[in-house]
């Protein structure tokens, strides 16, 4: 574990958790650019999903940035990841800032999340405006998805994007310039409270990746907590890991294997199994389909 200084250790309130699987090209300037994000000390995690073959770039960079890096046995997924970091924080640790390694923060950001959620006790989690590297805005704080909505992006999203069901759900109508609740934030980036993610016992790990954060926000909303997008935060996601060929068509499969698992936990119950036998098919085949797309 890299060594942080005391000083850190004795005043951070704020934690920063990320999780590595082969991230050594992006990890380093994510790090650098937590020195602007906030006036705070910070105190950062680096949980590594594939310690196997050389995990000393990872810890060395997690060190010259005086975090922790924290190697992990197995890869049981992005949630679990997450939890891990989470369950090794000291008790002073108030908010939790759940990041990917492929982001770099934009400056003062951290502080602005925190101004907006610190005097409302009901606001459990906030979400800044994601950029893509190009400046595109991402629809990062989106409404839960419903049989209406979830169902409608997910048959038309690619065949007509601007179809109504998407834009219902992705909030499409010019709100990423306001402050807002939102059905959940993306995972990506986001501030959590750590007495939130503690009474929740953080995310869901039977999803191994995609969804995990469309949970939680779900399970914050039972609560009777908000999530809320806040713009005037803003980070860069470069997408750098993203993949081709046969690892983009298995990980078109576990997006659609998720959604269904938090579908079919939203419509439980005897009552509603044709409409998950209706949904179970209607995701099976879109995944067919994508996967036929990209593959030779």
């Amino acid at each position: 574990m890299a060594t942080a200084s005391s000083s850190q250790s004795q005043t951070a309130h704020v934690a920063v958790v990320t999780v590595s699987y082969g991230s050594d090209d992006v990890l380093g300037p994510f790090l650098s650019s937590l020195t602007g994000s906030s006036a705070l000390p910070l105190r950062v995690v680096v949980a590594d999903n594939k310690p196997a073959g050389d995990p000393h770039v990872i810890a060395a960079l997690a060190r010259e940035a005086g975090a922790y890096y924290l190697p992990l046995e197995s890869n049981r997924g992005y949630g679990h990841a997450i939890n891990e970091a989470v369950r090794g924080l000291p008790a002073e640790i108030d908010w939790v800032v759940i990041s990917n390694p492929d982001v770099t923060v934009g400056s003062g950001s951290i502080d602005i999340l925190l101004t907006t959620a610190h005097d409302d006790a009901n606001i459990a989690a906030v979400g800044p405006q994601i950029l893509s590297s190009d400046g595109e805005v991402y629809p990062s704080a989106r409404t839960i998805p419903s049989l209406r909505s979830g169902v409608g992006h997910a048959l038309f999203a690619d065949l007509w994007p601007k179809n109504p069901w998407t834009r219902a759900y992705r909030r499409e109508t010019g709100s990423h310039l306001m402050t807002r609740d939102a059905g959940w934030l993306s995972g990506a980036f986001l501030m959590v409270r750590r007495s939130v993610m503690d009474e929740l016992n953080g995310f869901d790990e039977s999803y191994f990746m995609y969804f995990e954060d469309v949970d939680l926000g779900y399970r914050i909303g039972k609560l009777g907590l908000r999530n809320v997008y806040v713009p005037g935060a803003v980070v860069i996601h470069t997408g750098a890991h993203s993949t081709r060929g046969g690892e983009s068509a298995r990980m078109i499969r576990a997006h659609h294997d998720s959604a269904q698992r938090f579908l079919f936990k939203k419509y439980g119950g005897p009552l509603l199994w044709p409409v998950r036998v209706i949904l179970g098919v209607g995701l099976g085949a879109r995944a067919r389909i994508e996967q036929h797309r990209i593959l030779p």
